[in-house]
């Protein structure tokens, strides 16, 4: 099985202002280093960008933009998006097939939005998906905490069984790709 990374929504105005995810400069590091580590197996770094338009993630924008911090490099590959589901009017699953990838890693920001419809998307076409558990964030709501949140999407993603395949987690430390799949998962 090979694998590749999903990067999702790590944007400089997602890690600011009002609806600041929770630590994301800590995240930001975490990213960092699961990322070095998949390019290091040779394996695909993808990044993916939310655009809306004026007022919030605008194309082009600063708030659009990568995070400070976040470290990209020549062969990692960009995909933008419109939609919370990375694959919904994108060209991430030609994408994704072109590589021969059968595994997704994800990561990013906001857990309840853009990582959770994109992983259970994810799902429904097929890839298992390991979900790096402290590897994405959210602002939290009116009910629950930001931490409250990870948790919860930690729970419940890898819980769903109807699709087929299935979502594990892992931490960033424990994380070790290899070309043919993951190993050190839960």
């Amino acid at each position: 099985m090979k694998s590749a990374l999903l990067i999702i929504d790590v944007q400089q105005g997602l890690c600011e202002g009002e609806g600041q995810a929770f630590e994301p400069a800590t995240l930001i590091v975490r990213i960092n280093s699961v990322a070095q580590k998949m390019r290091q197996a040779g394996l695909p770094v993808i990044f993916i960008q939310h655009e809306s338009g004026p007022g919030y993630l605008e194309h082009g924008t600063p708030a659009w933009q990568l995070a400070h911090g976040l470290q990209t490099e020549p062969g990692d590959r960009f995909v933008r998006k419109t939609t919370p589901d990375s694959f919904l009017r994108t060209d991430l699953q030609e994408l994704l097939q072109s590589q021969g990838v059968s595994e997704l890693i994800v990561c990013g920001m906001h857990t309840e939005f853009c990582v959770d419809t994109t992983t259970r998307r994810a799902l429904a076409l097929g890839y298992p998906v390991v979900l790096v558990e402290d590897g994405h964030t959210s602002a939290g709501n009116a009910v629950l905490t930001a931490p409250q949140v990870i948790a919860h999407h930690n729970a419940t993603l890898t819980n769903i069984s109807s699709f087929g395949p299935r979502v594990r987690t892992v931490s960033a430390v424990a994380f070790q790709p290899h070309n043919q799949g993951i190993q050190n998962t839960r």
